[in-house]
């Protein structure tokens, strides 16, 4: 579910107190672009909210997210819209993000 590798190495990189703002930036952002896939995007900008979401995703070790977001990235650019399963996406988004607030050991803002 989460590459917690590379949640240390972020970590590491950007010390306790940058990571705390990494985390609560990717939240809030990832928060916001979940509750676009919920809405009636037109085609490219559902293409544009699963790249977003993929990169932001990968940098933070959210892996499973990351990889459900390429699947349906993939589809978009196939025109497959019908395809793009956006429920798993929205499933793996709030059970990484819970995980990630119980485990990460990083004080996030209310």
């Amino acid at each position: 579910m989460i590459a917690w590798d590379r949640v240390d190495e972020l970590r590491g990189e950007v010390g306790e107190e940058g990571f705390a703002e990494i985390a609560q930036l990717f939240l809030d952002e990832a928060d916001a672009a979940v509750g676009k896939l919920q809405g009636d995007l037109s085609n490219e900008d559902l293409e544009k909210v699963l790249h977003f979401l993929k990169g932001c995703a990968l940098n933070l070790g959210f892996a499973e997210l990351a990889r459900h977001c390429q699947v349906g990235e993939h589809l978009a650019m196939e025109h497959k819209f019908e395809d793009i399963n956006l429920p798993i996406v929205s499933t793996s988004y709030q059970t990484a993000r819970a995980e990630f607030i119980a485990k990460s050991n990083v004080a996030l803002a209310g």
